[in-house]
Order: C-alpha cells, then sequence, then structure tokens
C-alpha cells in the first residue's frame, strides 16, 4: 500500500469564507458540506477540511502548493488582484516579494485566519 495525504483539517473562525478564500486564490472549487467540514480539495486529491472553532485565536499553520510555473502566474495574478499581501519568506520579512528558491518561484500569504499559505514551483532541494 502507498501512504498518500488524504487530508487535513484546517481551523477557521468562518469555515466558508476561509474555503471560498483559498479556492479562489488557487483556482480550485469548494466542496459540498461534509459533516462539520467544507473541503478544499486539491488536484492530487488531497482535501483541506475547513472547520470552525470559536477559539479567540487560532494557532497558525503552514500550508505549501507545489504548482506549475503557469498555475504560479496565474495564482500570483489573482493575489496581487484581490490586494492580498505576500512575501518572499516564511517569516514574511520580505514584502512584496517573491523567491526563487531551487530555481523556482515560490511566495507566502496568509489566509483570513492568520495560516501561513505558500505557492512554490519546485519543491525544496530540488535545484541548484
Amino acid at each position: 500500500m502507498t501512504i498518500e495525504l488524504n487530508h487535513t483539517i484546517v481551523a477557521a473562525h468562518d469555515k466558508k469564507a476561509s474555503a471560498a478564500f483559498l479556492a479562489e486564490l488557487l483556482g480550485l472549487r469548494v466542496g459540498a458540506p461534509y459533516g462539520p467540514f467544507i473541503p478544499v480539495e486539491t488536484d492530487n486529491g488531497v482535501t483541506l477540511d475547513y472547520m470552525e472553532t470559536d477559539a479567540a485565536e487560532i494557532a497558525s499553520q503552514h500550508y505549501a502548493f507545489l504548482v506549475s510555473e503557469d498555475e504560479f502566474t496565474a495564482i500570483f495574478g489573482r493575489i496581487q488582484a484581490a490586494g492580498v499581501a505576500y512575501f518572499a519568506d516564511p517569516g514574511h520579512r520580505r514584502a512584496g516579494e517573491i523567491n526563487t528558491n531551487d530555481g523556482g518561484r515560490g511566495t507566502y500569504f496568509s489566509d483570513p485566519n492568520g495560516h501561513n499559505m505558500e505557492i512554490l514551483t519546485r519543491p525544496y532541494g530540488s535545484g541548484s
């Protein structure tokens, strides 16, 4: 049996708005509610299952999405058009920049709950 990540639960103050935010930027669709979850499925079948919490603060998690160069261009365009702040680094110190790690392109942005989202075109350690 091959081991694959199937889904992860993403805490949100508003699960519908949070799922819609990610789906819109990545060009994905929001799935039908399943129990307490609102899923966003990636092209490799992994779902991010948004679940509401009434906690005052949500611990920030990191989610990285490997995309093609063309997909990066499209997603990055949607990030800019939406006025979403983006950064070249995970600590959000290099504002308004992308990185060129491993010969690809990457950028980080926060979702409405403070989760640190990343799009990248090359896996870390794959290039020069």
